[in-house]
């Protein structure tokens, strides 16, 4: 009952947008999952409840590195960067993320460059999933040659 209910209220919203010839295609493919979904009982809530947990473990929106930034004396700060557990790509792109987030600081600070002291990846193996980490430690430079800068 509630998936009719559900299909009774959706139906009548994507046909008032079928008007726009541009969305056509779009409304009748929209229409055709909902209706393709309540005939295979997706809108039970065990399939709901799943897809929501799947939802929740995976989080499709969350950022891919999880970073953290600490600051070991004047010039010098390290950059710890773990990976999320479920990714879909991503994985060369440590060196991007480190190197973007210490040009970011700098440039926020006004500071002439950094200097990259180490940097290192590896994978952390935790169950159930393993995920990369990287670390590494930039020091800012000062302009020497406008040195209140």
């Amino acid at each position: 009952m509630p998936s009719r209910l559900a299909l009774c209220l959706i139906v009548p919203a994507f046909a008032g947008c079928a008007l726009l010839q541009d969305h056509g295609t779009k409304v009748a493919a929209g229409v055709g999952a909902v209706i393709t979904a309540s005939e295979l009982d997706l809108f039970e809530p065990e399939f709901i409840g799943g897809s929501l947990i799947a939802y929740a473990i995976y989080d499709p929106l969350a950022p891919t590195w999880d970073i953290s930034v600490t600051r070991l004396d004047e010039e010098r700060v390290r950059f710890d960067l773990r990976m999320k557990r479920l990714v879909t790509g991503g994985e060369g792109e440590a060196r991007q993320v480190f190197v973007r987030n210490a040009r970011e600081i700098a440039e926020s600070k006004g500071l002439a460059g950094y200097d990259v002291v180490r940097f290192e990846e590896g994978i952390d193996s935790t169950r159930p999933f393993a995920r990369r980490i990287a670390s590494g430690e930039v020091r800012y430079l000062r302009s020497r040659t406008f040195p209140g800068i």
